[in-house]
C-alpha cells in the first residue's frame, strides 16, 4: 500500500520527532518539511521516498514496552518470609521479585541477594535484605531506553499514571528480538 503524503505529519508526531529532526534525518531542509505538512507543496518523488524511510525506520526502531512488559506483576511485600519469596521464586521460575507496598515499588530481592544473605546469615524477611527499587518508566517510553536501564539493573518496572502496570527483564528484551 502506497502511504499518503497527508501521512507525513502523523507518523513523524507519532515517532516523537520534530520537522527540523525529520529534515535533518531526511537530509532536506526544514521550511520544506513545514510546507509538505501543510499541504502547500508536492514534494518530489524522491524527497518523499526519503522522508518516508526516515519515518519507517524509526517507526521499527521505538517499539514501546508495552508490547514486551509482562502485565502480571508476581511480587511481594516488605513482610514476606524469605522462604516464602524463594518458594515464588521457584513455582513461577523467576530470579527477582519486585518488593511492593501500598502500590509502591520499595525495593528489590533477588535469587543473589537470598544467596548473599543466606551466606552471611542474616534476615528472615524481605525487608532485611531487599535491594533499592528498580527504576520505573512509562508505558510509553521507547525499548531504547528500557534497554539502557537494563544494563544496570535486572528488572524494569512500568507505571502509568503512578500505578505500576507491568514490568521487563532482560530474557523479556531477548525473547523479543
Amino acid at each position: 500500500m502506497i502511504p499518503s503524503i497527508a501521512e507525513i505529519k502523523l507518523l513523524r508526531k507519532k515517532m516523537n520527532l520534530t520537522q527540523q529532526e525529520l529534515a535533518a534525518r531526511s537530509g532536506l531542509s526544514q521550511s520544506l518539511i513545514a510546507k509538505i505538512e501543510s499541504g502547500k507543496v508536492e514534494p518530489a518523488y524522491s524527497n518523499a521516498v526519503r522522508i518516508f524511510n526516515v519515518l519507517y525506520m524509526a517507526e521499527d526502531s521505538v517499539r514501546g514496552v508495552e508490547e514486551v512488559m509482562h502485565k502480571k506483576i508476581i511480587s511481594v511485600s516488605p513482610d514476606t518470609k524469605i522462604t516464602k519469596a524463594i518458594e515464588m521464586m521457584k513455582r513461577h521460575g523467576i530470579s527477582q521479585l519486585p518488593v511492593i507496598e501500598d502500590g509502591k515499588s520499595v525495593g528489590l530481592v533477588s535469587e543473589s541477594i537470598i544467596l548473599d544473605a543466606m551466606v552471611e546469615k542474616k534476615g528472615e524477611i524481605v525487608s532485611d535484605i531487599m535491594a533499592d527499587a528498580p527504576p520505573i518508566v512509562s508505558q510509553n517510553v521507547n525499548m531504547k531506553v528500557v534497554s539502557q536501564l537494563l544494563r544496570f539493573y535486572p528488572v524494569v518496572l512500568v507505571s502509568e499514571k503512578g500505578r505500576i502496570k507491568g514490568l521487563v527483564t532482560k530474557a523479556d528484551m531477548l525473547a523479543n528480538f
